[in-house]
């Protein structure tokens, strides 16, 4: 269903817009007659990859010229209004109330460490030469289908010296072939971007998921890590055990079968998704996350996922005293588990509701993990924090369209 253009302004002085106009010129135009451009600091996109990262990034140079500029195609947007199957979305911050600088890493699948942790040093003291001394945070914005998101965060977290990170991996509306980021005008492919931000504004990461553990366990005994597949469960192939576990026949999984049926490891007492990208013609898995042998792996059900995404929103609001505005970066397969229960449009009111923007993605960034079919994001709070508070969460209300 077409939802036209949008904008609102936020109590934090945030600014976001969403359109699903046809053609990039058009979508990039759109939003920029919606925004008001002159207290923009800088300006984050999610967009569909059907517009061609090129023609996006040529549009944004053009109607947004000297304006730093980071973003990335993904498997579907999110605004407040709902789900977008092709737009893009955009947040402006500003200069007023927050700080950011940013950092392009490229050819992250054969990342040097040393180079990570120099350019990590570079953006603390860029963000420290305009820093007030407000509460700080990260955003990472990784290319989808490098399969080097460990390595990334692997080599961030250090630099990031306890500054909490969230983000997700582009991603390319579940083809598997195209992803890409731009950078300052720039498409970059086999990257990462990782934005430091320090606000005056309450703020929360945080992780929601819709899941639990069965008694149902498997340990990975053969695995391919370059491709991120697994050969052998229980020292057996490895589409023909988890076929088994489900009491399915092999020849019939699905991409909603893994979507229902997720995977997950157990660290520091918490369970961490481990979902499954595809079935291969040699029986193993590809999993869109790095798994090594010895690893035990839980298979869980679903719970209702309307229910535990409405009381993560209703916490954060509870504790931010309202939430303004929530940036979140939303696994695709939680969309497909929500389209085959047949909720969707209730979680997109509950975004709605608590004002959210982001994207579906490849995967989850939550501190030092890469996450699969979780949700993920920081929420902003509607008034400016005392500097005496050394740090906390966020909550907002919903600007005004227009």
């Amino acid at each position: 269903m077409a939802q036209g253009t949008r904008a609102c302004s936020h109590l934090c002085g945030i600014q976001t817009a969403w359109t699903d106009e046809s053609e990039a010129e058009a979508a990039v135009a759109a939003f920029a007659d919606a925004l008001q451009r002159e207290p923009i600091g800088h300006l984050v996109t999610f967009f569909s990859p059907a517009y061609g990262a090129g023609a996006v990034a040529g549009a944004l140079a053009r109607h947004f010229p000297g304006l730093r500029v980071s973003g990335c195609t993904s498997s579907g947007e999110i605004s407040p209004t709902g789900g977008l199957d092709r737009g893009l979305v955009a947040v402006a911050f500003p200069r007023a109330g927050f700080r950011v600088a940013s950092v392009l890493l490229p050819e992250i699948g054969h990342l040097d460490a040393e180079r990570a942790a120099s350019a990590l040093r570079a953006l603390r003291a860029e963000l420290d030469a305009i820093g007030t001394g407000g509460q700080r945070f990260a955003l990472s914005l990784i290319d989808g289908l490098t399969n080097a998101e460990e390595a990334v965060i692997s080599a961030v977290s250090t630099g990031l010296d306890g500054v909490p990170l969230v983000g997700g991996s582009a991603g390319d509306d579940l083809t598997f072939r195209d992803t890409a980021l731009i950078h300052d005008g720039a498409v970059h492919r086999g990257a990462a971007i990782l934005l430091l931000i320090e606000t005056d504004f309450p703020i929360e990461i945080f992780k929601n998921h819709n899941f639990e553990p069965t008694g149902a366990k498997f340990v990975v005994t053969e695995t391919d890590r370059e491709r991120r597949a697994v050969r052998e469960l229980n020292a057996e192939p490895a589409a023909a055990e988890y076929a088994r576990a489900l009491g399915l026949p092999l020849e019939s999984l699905t991409a909603t079968d893994f979507a229902a049926n997720p995977l997950v490891v157990r660290i520091g007492g918490d369970y961490f998704c481990r979902s499954i990208r595809h079935l291969n013609p040699d029986g193993s898995l590809s999993f869109l996350c790095a798994l090594d042998e010895g690893v035990v792996l839980t298979l869980a059900r679903q719970k209702d996922i309307v229910a535990a995404t409405r009381e993560e929103l209703a916490r954060l609001d509870a504790r931010l005293g309202g939430l303004d505005l929530v940036i979140g970066f939303e696994c695709v397969l939680r969309r497909l588990d929500a389209e085959l229960h047949q909720v969707r449009h209730c979680i997109s009111d509950l975004y709605r509701q608590y004002n959210v923007v982001g994207f579906e993605t490849y995967g989850e960034q939550f501190r030092s993990m890469h996450l699969n079919q979780t949700f993920t994001g920081i929420a902003i709070g509607r008034q400016p924090a005392p500097r005496a508070v050394p740090s906390g969460p966020a909550g907002g209300a919903m600007g005004i369209a227009r």
